[in-house]
């Protein structure tokens, strides 16, 4: 992928970006295999690739200029770093960013300046969902615009047919966390579809997807194929979002419980499993429900944040009675201190997923059974 961007060194953020994409796969395999090197017996499938420009499927801009011209992109040294046709992200938002620009003038927006601590507007957010149907969220310091974005939405909604979720973000604090805890939507719906796999995932403002809907369906596909022959009749889905891998792995007569801290993300995949029997969400913390729970499930699937499970949760998993666990993860350093924590379960099957391309990130999805299973 060319970016001038990228040439002008206004914006590094994709690392390998000058490495031929074939060098950035092998490398990737590569690192996982390193590391997962000591468990004799596992199966590693070719890497998975990814487009290689317009995948991403959210884009997170910072506002900053001013408020007769704006820019979307990054921060720099001299201000900000416009952004607005970055060609990662899907052809729906590289569509909508100018709009929002005009959308910011429009509605007499201040971008919030970092270093002085003043003006409103600190993100634009837009996810696009494999229909190019469209979830914005301006974030804001207090609720100050709220009133002026409402009045013009209805040009936004003109300018952007496909815009189906709109809402603010309430983020009062001065440091570098993306959003706060309040959220107003602004329209009649509060939920995008995105549909992975002929499946409906429901996503609110602040639930969590991963941010190439491509390699995320492959990634759901494999594990279901994975899992099919095993035929568990119950699974835990921890760490489960809107519920990705849970509402892949359901099928008739399994009983599936998906756990997520996320209010948000719980309200989302409940939505989605309205009509799937014997598929429940519960908002809980993934270590606490395991610890506290009677009797474990055949299937585990864990797909953690960056820091992995941890050693209580591996802790648990080495010692229960779980015979299979799929582990999702978007950091290959972790999950190798995370399997070295649960010896008993072997890992037999793993692949990598470029859910990143052009950076050093990857997805790796690794198949543990019971030692001694057959």
């Amino acid at each position: 992928m060319d970016c001038h961007h990228f040439d002008a060194r206004r914006c590094r953020s994709c690392t390998w970006l000058a490495t031929p994409y074939d060098v950035q796969l092998a490398a990737k395999h590569e690192r996982c295999t390193d590391l997962l090197a000591g468990d004799a017996g596992l199966v590693w499938s070719e890497p998975f690739a990814s487009r290689q420009a317009g995948f991403r499927n959210k884009a997170k801009m910072v506002v900053a200029g001013t408020t007769e011209r704006p820019t979307l992109g990054i921060l720099g040294q001299d201000g900000g770093v416009d952004l607005r046709d970055c060609g990662l992200h899907e052809p729906a938002i590289q569509s909508a960013l100018p709009v929002l620009a005009e959308f910011i003038t429009r509605a007499g927006l201040t971008p919030y300046d970092v270093a002085n601590r003043t003006g409103e507007l600190k993100f634009v957010l837009v996810t696009s969902s494999p229909d190019s149907e469209l979830l914005i969220r301006f974030v804001t310091r207090s609720q100050e615009p709220v009133t002026r974005i409402q009045k013009h939405l209805p040009w936004l909604v003109d300018a952007l047919p496909r815009l189906a979720v709109a809402s603010v973000n309430l983020q009062p604090e001065h440091k570098a966390v993306l959003e706060g805890e309040r959220e107003i939507v602004l329209t009649h719906r509060d939920s995008l579809p995105m549909f992975v796999n002929g499946i409906a995932l429901g996503l609110r403002p602040q639930s969590f997807f991963q941010t190439n809907t491509d390699v995320a369906a492959a990634l759901y596909r494999e594990a279901v194929s994975w899992v099919g022959d095993r035929a568990p009749g119950t699974i835990w889905d921890l760490y489960c979002g809107v519920g990705g891998f849970a509402l892949h792995l359901a099928r008739p007569g399994t009983t599936v419980t998906g756990i997520e801290t996320s209010h948000d993300a719980v309200a989302s995949a409940t939505g989605a499993a309205a009509d799937l029997p014997g598929v429940t969400f519960v908002a809980a913390d993934a270590t606490t429900y395991a610890l506290g729970s009677q009797e474990p499930p055949d299937l585990v699937v864990v797909n953690p944040p960056r820091r992995g499970i941890g050693p209580e949760l591996a802790g648990w998993l080495e010692g229960s009675e779980v015979r299979t666990v799929l582990y999702s993860s978007c950091n290959p350093d972790s999950l190798a201190r995370d399997l070295a924590g649960m010896p008993g379960l072997r890992p037999v099957r793993a692949r990598v997923f470029d859910m990143f391309p052009h950076t050093a990130h990857a997805e790796v999805l690794v198949l543990l059974e019971r030692a001694g299973q057959k």
